[in-house]
């Protein structure tokens, strides 16, 4: 993608995950004055090996982390859908959830997990919040029939998306050059202590560093991140 677009929906299955997938796009775009919202699909209260931490403690946690993640990278709102991590569901209240804020942020771009991998081991988590991004995407958001409430209780119309991009694909069809935003992507990442699994600042920063030259390769640009791109008729 070329343009930079107007207003950006980020849905998200635990917090760190969009940060570590596509902040270095987010801080680009917004640099350039886009308008982005993040949405935190679980509380990411599970995902530790500490044994004595609790579930409740670790969300806690888990959820300023990813507070202070967009704050670094300028993100004008977080919502929080506060679902137990390892429980999103393909159903109705998760759909309705995502469609109510596509109609009310109107992006023109929506970003969400890839939820078809082959080869490669996926969150549960990630495959239904990507399939339900999508579906959210088209058709229920664009048909003021499909959650009729949304449209006749809160004035919420329906909206076209002209894009998804998928992060995590096995075969990406779209790069985003992020040179002059690794630092602060390196940033966003750091930021969730209560995953670095004992690795230190500098490591993370490598990890970092290192997806971003896998995923430019083959680019005109040193560092990337890599999408799977849907576009959809407006």
């Amino acid at each position: 993608m070329e343009e930079t677009p107007r207003k950006v929906l980020v849905v998200t299955p635990h917090p760190d995950d969009a940060d570590f997938w596509c902040a270095g796009t987010i801080a680009k775009w917004i640099g350039d004055g886009a308008t982005v919202r993040y949405v935190l699909c679980t509380d990411g209260g599970k995902g530790t090996t500490d044994p004595n931490v609790s579930s409740e403690e670790l969300s806690k946690i888990r959820e300023q982390e990813q507070a202070d993640a967009v704050e670094i990278l300028g993100v004008q709102k977080l919502v929080l859908l506060h679902h137990p991590d390892g429980f999103l569901e393909d159903d109705d209240e998760f759909r309705r959830e995502l469609v109510r804020q596509i109609r009310q942020v109107q992006p023109d771009v929506v970003l969400c997990p890839e939820p078809y991998r082959k080869n490669l081991a996926w969150h549960r988590d990630h495959r239904i919040a990507g399939q339900v991004a999508i579906d959210a995407v088209f058709p229920y958001a664009r048909d003021h029939l499909h959650f009729r409430e949304l449209w006749e209780r809160e004035g919420l119309e329906p909206h076209k998306t002209a894009t998804v991009l998928l992060w995590g694909a096995e075969q990406p069809d779209t790069h985003m050059d992020i040179g002059d935003t690794l630092e602060v992507k390196i940033r966003a990442v750091a930021v969730y202590q209560s995953r670095r699994s004992g690795r230190s600042e500098s490591e993370v920063a490598e990890f970092v560093k290192e997806r971003a030259i896998g995923d430019g390769a083959g680019q005109d640009y040193d560092y990337a991140e890599a999408f799977r791109k849907l576009t959809f008729r407006t």
